[in-house]
């Protein structure tokens, strides 16, 4: 009978009696095989994008029959692949490190299937006869403990982004050298959850201001406060003037905001109708409001004061209104008060009031203001800042003086009134029809913040 060969390492099985002499020799090389099996290496040049073939040859040294097959120096492109014979069992260790793009790589049985190396590193597989199969750490049986873990083992690439949770962080495990500046944005503060343990303390004393001046910064930080006068913007008149006049009036350098208290014109008396038992109407009061103005330095702007209208003369019959009163203006548009209008010429009829358009408050004549440094006036009065005396006669010799009570200091400006009327006899102390007065001309009074 003659020799077979084993199956896996395809050793030569000698028949008892056969190979006289050559059972040394023959044995010799079947120890040869077995030791290329067990500790066999050799490096396998592969072609890019074939296949190259490992073969087991019967009783002589193959390349397929090592235990460690080392791929040199390739890269590997599409559908590069190595065969191991079929009909064979046996492990085997595949250096793929110096393989270029690894996953372009097929290791497997010439007839069955195999794998692909994922990455450059050294793979260890078994053959069943059938398919080449990986021995991979994820289909490894065993236990991974602490100390088959190096310190530095785990690496943020390792982690997914999801991966850790509450329960994997103890109550003081996130410190301030692990938050990053930045990392603590709007989104991840909850509602009401800075309190004021939370806030770092300012240079500014706890207490309070009153009438402050404050700075904040662009973080919308407190950074200073101090107190003013308590209630007050610290207003001080700077301009008071009548007209009729025109010019230009300067703020102070220092000044941010003004108060404006501004009168037009009062219209002129209409005079008495002289062949008839009438007289004339009283001129309407010239408008009169006030206005906070904000001003940016240097403010120096035009005004321009209204006259009164003056009286229309006694007639024999009706005739037109007399002249109405005209506008006051300070800078054109920010402060304006209009003329009020003439009263009738030989008819009782009163003037118009003018009006103060745009004001913050619009004052109605006739509404006294007690104690105020500005006042509507009192009665049918206008308005005035202070007066030598409590008495007044806006009339002239057709009327009566009156009383302004509760002005407390010694300069008033009346202005604005309207023309007293002329009238018809049967006033004892005018005697005969007469002419209409004129009204009263219109003014300014300017309070600057600069107290």
């Amino acid at each position: 009978m003659a020799s077979s060969y084993s199956s896996d390492l395809k050793l030569e099985l000698m028949v008892t009696g056969e190979n006289a002499g050559t059972w040394g020799d023959k044995t010799n090389t079947n120890l040869n095989l077995v030791q290329q099996a067990i500790a066999g290496f050799e490096q396998i040049t592969l072609s890019s994008g074939g296949t190259v073939a490992l073969v087991m040859s019967d009783g002589a040294l193959s390349n397929a029959r090592n235990l460690v097959i080392k791929f040199a120096t390739i890269t590997a492109g599409s559908s590069t692949v190595c065969t191991v014979p079929d009909s064979i069992e046996k492990f085997y260790i595949f250096d793929c490190r110096l393989v270029t793009n690894p996953t372009n790589l097929t290791i497997k049985t010439a007839s069955g299937t195999g794998f692909s190396p994922d990455a450059q590193k050294i793979y260890a597989a078994y053959t069943d006869g059938t398919n080449l199969t990986e021995i991979s750490l994820d289909t490894l049986g065993g236990t991974i403990g602490t100390a088959q873990v190096a310190d530095d083992a785990i690496t943020n690439d390792k982690i997914a982004d999801d991966a850790i949770r509450a329960a994997q962080l103890s109550n003081n495990a996130v410190i301030t050298a692990t938050i990053n500046d930045d990392a603590v944005t709007q989104a991840k503060i909850a509602d009401d959850a800075v309190g004021a343990d939370q806030l770092i303390n300012t240079t500014v004393s706890a207490g309070t201001y009153t009438a402050a001046t404050i700075t904040v910064d662009a973080q919308g930080r407190l950074t200073a406060a101090s107190s003013g006068s308590a209630g007050t913007l610290n207003m001080r008149p700077t301009f008071m003037e009548f007209g009729p006049n025109s010019g230009t009036y300067t703020a102070q350098p220092t000044a941010s905001t003004i108060y404006a208290y501004v009168r037009g014109g009062g219209g002129g008396g209409g005079g008495a109708r002289q062949n008839g038992p009438t007289g004339g109407g009283k001129g309407g009061l010239g408008g009169f409001g006030f206005f906070s103005i904000p001003i940016s330095q240097p403010y120096a702007v035009p005004y321009s004061i209204g006259a009164a209208g003056t009286g229309s003369s006694t007639i024999p019959n009706s005739a037109p209104a007399a002249p109405s009163g005209a506008a006051t203006t300070l800078n054109t548009n920010d402060a304006v008060a209009n003329g009020g209008a003439g009263g009738n010429t030989g008819n009782p009829g009163t003037g118009t009031p003018g009006t103060a358009p745009g004001a913050e408050k619009a004052f109605t004549d006739g509404t006294a203001a007690p104690n105020a440094d500005l006042d509507m006036g009192y009665g049918s009065f206008p308005f005035g800042t202070r007066f030598k005396s409590t008495t007044y006669n806006p009339f002239g010799s057709g009327g009566a003086s009156q009383t302004v009570p509760n002005f407390e200091n010694d300069f008033m400006l009346i202005s604005g009134h309207g023309g007293g009327p002329g009238v018809r006899g049967g006033n004892p102390s005018v005697g005969g029809p007469t002419n209409g007065n004129p009204g009263g001309s219109g003014s300014i009074v300017i309070f600057e913040n600069i107290g």
